[in-house]
C-alpha cells in the first residue's frame, strides 16, 4: 500500500504521485487521471474516463446490432 500525502501547491491542495505508479498507470505529466466514485463511498483513480467508456458500449452494440448494414455500406 502507498500512501500519498496532501500538499500545498500555490493557493491549491495537491498530491504527488510517485514516478512508479505513473508509469504503472501508463500516464505522464499533461494526462488526465479521472475520479470515480464507488458504491461503498470510496474513490477510484483511472486514467479511463467512464463516459467515453459507456459510449464505446453503445457503439458496440449498435455495431453488433447492425453488422450487415454496415458491411453493405462499407462497400
Amino acid at each position: 500500500m502507498t500512501v500519498l500525502k496532501l500538499t500545498t501547491i500555490g493557493t491549491s491542495t495537491g498530491v504527488i504521485i510517485p514516478k512508479e505508479m505513473l508509469s504503472r498507470m501508463n500516464v505522464a505529466k499533461g494526462d488526465n487521471l479521472y475520479v470515480v466514485e464507488a458504491p461503498d463511498g470510496s474513490y477510484r483513480l483511472t486514467p479511463y474516463d467512464p463516459a467515453f467508456a459507456a459510449k464505446m458500449e453503445k457503439a458496440d452494440d449498435i455495431m453488433r446490432r447492425y453488422r450487415n448494414t454496415l458491411h453493405i455500406l462499407a462497400q
